[in-house]
């Protein structure tokens, strides 16, 4: 959500974000209805100052034993016009809300203007790709010969894109996890939480734009929840209409979850084994921060990020999405893009966003330093640290040995107690 007063003084800045993003929205429709209810709320009150004002009168009269069936007549009236004006504000707040939250946010100076990931921009890469000396596989076939990976038996328990990860590859995973807990609870500021697995409604909208429920979001059926397409969604809310002390920000969180994700626009893609599924696990970077500390704090989170993937040994580079790649919620967005062997390419694993105020603004968290200052609206700032599934395809992809096997990158085997699967 923006500011209002913001796209009024700045609709063609807004018209050109709105170009720049490829993204369909009715700008004239959303000012039209913010001026019809700025003007409904000054004509309700005046209404309101009138009623009160000939209820008084009308109590005068009476208590001097006068004729006030002309005030009580014209009281009628106004109470009428009243009811009519405050049915069309509610209709028309209900109107501007829905386009309020739709609109996307801004877009940070530095991001690549492009209509797709084409003009995406790689800012930095890492590592040596491996090379090979045999014909090399793809990670569904390596974990279904080693008996660590049943998709078939998924597929027919649950639907595509859903798995059974078996024995060594279970405990490849928690190693993953282990290790992204330990590292991220290991740098100064950062603490681990567990967030509930299912929002409410109220919660979620103030996260993403609703209009992207569909596509993405399980709802559950008969129950105001919904299950999480990541961490983020549940932290985020957690300060929802709340007042932060500003002395406690950055107010930074390493967290893990499964999450949930309906992959709709995903139809034809990724379909065979565990690189793009419903269900996946994630350690999460989150951040409330005050607005002047947002973009290092970004930077700082992509750090992170890379450290970790360093300390795997997986090949990665680091890109800036273009307007038109990007988040509707993001001002800008760092993804990393770990090397697969077996598709011979650079794979996104995750993504470092900076939201600015728009999340704050839709869940009404804000902050002061002391109590007499004027509130201001925190910064939300999300980050991938690991995703364990997509992780678990570059390691068994890169890792692969000419007998079929896979190499535990050095950092995991002490939470394996082996080298090798």
């Amino acid at each position: 959500m923006l500011d209002m007063k913001m796209i009024r003084e700045n609709s063609e800045n807004i018209r050109k974000m709105l170009k720049d993003r490829t993204v369909e929205f009715d700008l004239d429709s959303l000012l039209d209805l913010d001026e019809k209810r700025r003007k409904l709320i000054i004509s309700t009150d005046d209404l309101r100052k009138r009623k009160n004002e000939m209820s008084l009168k009308i109590s005068d009269a009476k208590k001097a034993n006068k004729d006030a069936n002309s005030q009580i007549q014209e009281m009628q009236s106004t109470s009428q016009e009243l009811t009519r004006l405050e049915e069309d504000q509610d209709k028309t707040e209900a109107d501007y809300q829905k386009l309020a939250f739709s609109i996307p946010n801004l877009l940070h100076e530095s991001v690549p203007i492009g209509p797709d990931d084409s003009a995406n921009q790689e800012i930095y890469k890492w590592g040596e790709i491996p090379k090979f000396d045999f014909q090399i596989k793809g990670h569904e076939d390596l974990a279904e010969n080693l008996g660590i990976l049943d998709l078939e038996r998924a597929a027919k328990t649950a639907g595509a894109r859903f798995y059974y990860l078996k024995g060594d590859l279970v405990k490849l995973g928690f190693a993953i996890t282990k290790f992204a807990l330990d590292f991220l609870s290991g740098i100064p500021g950062w603490n681990l939480i567990q967030p509930p697995y299912m929002i409410n409604k109220k919660s979620m909208e103030g996260t993403i734009i609703t209009d992207d429920f569909e596509e993405a979001i399980y709802k559950i059926e008969e129950e105001d929840l919904f299950l999480i397409g990541t961490s983020e969604h549940a932290i985020a809310s957690m300060y929802r209409n709340e007042i932060l002390d500003g002395k406690n920000l950055p107010d930074r969180y390493g967290s893990i979850s499964p999450c949930f994700r309906k992959e709709a626009g995903a139809h034809g893609k990724d379909q065979k084994g565990i690189f793009r599924v419903h269900q996946f696990e994630k350690v999460e970077q989150f951040a409330f921060s005050k607005p002047e500390d947002s973009w290092k704090l970004q930077l700082d989170m992509l750090e992170n990020t890379k450290e970790f993937y360093q300390k795997l040994g997986i090949p990665y580079r680091v890109v800036v999405l273009s307007s038109g790649d990007m988040g509707k919620v993001s001002a800008k967005t760092f993804d990393i893009e770990a090397w697969m062997a077996g598709q011979n390419t650079y794979r996104e694993i995750g993504s470092i966003s900076n939201c600015l105020d728009y999340q704050a603004r839709r869940l009404k968290i804000r902050f002061r330093d002391k109590t007499n200052e004027e509130t201001q609206y925190v910064h939300t700032l999300n980050g991938t640290l690991v995703a364990i599934e997509r992780t678990l395809v570059a390691i068994m992809e890169n890792n692969q040995t000419k007998d079929g096997h896979i190499k535990i990158p050095n950092i995991l085997q002490k939470y394996m107690g082996k080298k090798i699967i």
